[in-house]
């Protein structure tokens, strides 16, 4: 099954049990008016969601999540994905563990999928290493850690059956979203990078259509500075600049370039990208604030660009 497959699944699943068994219905008054009583009000501030932790998982909801073997369990992962404008706050307990018999509990800073991890090397502001938070490593019995962007990822691998632990989740506001994973297949998004070094992507996990509705590049941060006003053949030179990607992984460094755009636009400009992964990057120098404002919706299937024949992109098409 295909990574977009599969996220589609998990996030099909996690709907559904939202949506069964799990509502609260508030009866409507004869004036019309919904009611709460005080003492009702505060059990729904104090409520805290809490589930069994499954061995393959996809986590979008604030919350306690409890993992306990019933048989050795060797490879297992759970994904965690917030809003864009989130970030992940992650804390273990409860830990119950054995590290000497080879249990171990990691945390990853990003999505690991096929040997692909998302962000890139190349567009997080930490190196590989720094990414992972071992359990077995630090042995803090409350470890946690915060992730740099809305999605984070958990492995582990317990052998013993009655063993396992607690993971709680807290999503927190951030002001400059950078590096997002999108849940929805449609929608807006604006990425801004104020006077910062650094690549900022958002990656939809299906083939969308992607509109830029605005692109301002170059506002300069002091007098020293100019915008830039050159053209480049090709953006990699011009330090700043936006870029569409499409692929079938979650890795950037590695999909194909669709379009690069390095001067600033008002006018409306689209592209087609039939791909499981369609990007949208923005890259800055750092002396300049850069901002770029697009919409996004899901090709229909009549839409999706026709297979090239004999191509090594008859799956992932551009267009």
């Amino acid at each position: 099954m295909s990574f977009a497959q599969r996220i589609k699944l998990f996030l099909c699943l996690i709907s559904l049990a939202f949506h069964v068994g799990h509502s609260r219905y508030i009866e409507d008054s004869g004036e019309g008016l919904l009611s709460l009583n005080l003492e009702q009000k505060k059990e729904t501030e104090n409520f805290i969601f809490r589930r069994p932790l499954r061995c393959l998982d996809m986590l979008t909801m604030e919350g306690q999540f409890t993992f306990v073997a019933s048989q050795p369990q060797l490879a297992c992962a759970a994904f965690l994905i917030a809003e864009p404008s989130e970030l992940l706050s992650l804390e273990l307990s409860d830990v119950n563990i054995d590290c000497s018999a080879g249990d171990f509990i990691k945390i990853f800073d990003g999505w690991v999928l096929k040997g692909e991890r998302f962000p890139s090397s190349q567009d997080h502001p930490l190196p590989l290493h720094q990414r992972y938070t071992d359990y077995c490593t630090s042995r803090v019995q409350g470890l946690a850690t915060r992730s740099s962007q809305n999605v984070a990822m958990i492995f582990f691998r317990i052998h013993s059956p009655d063993s396992g632990f607690t993971l709680a989740v807290r999503k927190l506001h951030n002001p400059f979203p950078c590096n997002i994973m999108s849940q929805s297949p449609e929608g807006t998004f604006s990425m801004v990078l104020p006077h910062q070094h650094r690549n900022c992507s958002f990656s939809v996990i299906y083939p969308v259509e992607i509109q830029l509705t605005e692109l301002s590049l170059g506002q300069a941060k002091s007098n020293d500075l100019s915008p830039q006003t050159q053209l480049w053949s090709g953006c990699a030179g011009a330090g700043d600049y936006v870029e569409l990607l499409g692929g079938n992984g979650v890795d950037t460094s590695k999909m194909y370039p669709v379009a690069d755009l390095c001067f600033s636009l008002s006018a409306l400009s689209q592209m087609k990208i039939g791909c499981d992964n369609s990007v949208v990057r923005l890259v800055s120098s750092g002396n300049y604030i850069n901002r770029v404002s697009f919409q996004y919706r899901l090709l229909e299937r009549h839409e999706l660009p026709k297979p090239r024949v004999n191509s090594l992109d008859d799956y992932c098409n551009i267009e």
